[in-house]
Formats: C-alpha cells, sequence, structure tokens
C-alpha cells in the first residue's frame, strides 16, 4: 500500500534519515522518500498507516 503526507516540520536531510528510519523500525522492508524541500513523505508498505503515522510521531515530528 501506498501512503502519502506532509511533515511540515521535517526540514533537512538528516529529519528524513531520521523519519525514513522511524518506519523501517516498523517495517524493514518499506520503501520511504521523505523529501525536506517539499514537506512529503511517501511510503510504500505493508504496516497500517496508523502505525506508520505513529512512529513518525514518536520519531518527534508532525504528521499533517
Amino acid at each position: 500500500m501506498t501512503l502519502q503526507f506532509k511533515v511540515p516540520d521535517m526540514a533537512c536531510s538528516a529529519c528524513s534519515k531520521t523519519i525514513t528510519n522511524a518506519i523501517k523500525e516498523i517495517d524493514a522492508d518499506a520503501q520511504v522518500n521523505a523529501d525536506p524541500k517539499t514537506k512529503l513523505v511517501q511510503v510504500e508498505t505493508q504496516a497500517p498507516e496508523t502505525r506508520v503515522k505513529e512512529a513518525v510521531s514518536s520519531a518527534g515530528y508532525t504528521v499533517a
């Protein structure tokens, strides 16, 4: 399943790496594209959307 959401407080490549790592902790096979310029995160995952968003929130980022 493909998910896409905004993370308004993602500011740099370190932020995108942190978000990617948080998502991969719940689904190691997830394909993650976190773009700090557009503030968009696209995820191809088998994990439920709520779990993915919770992982990003737990990493300290706001999911819009």
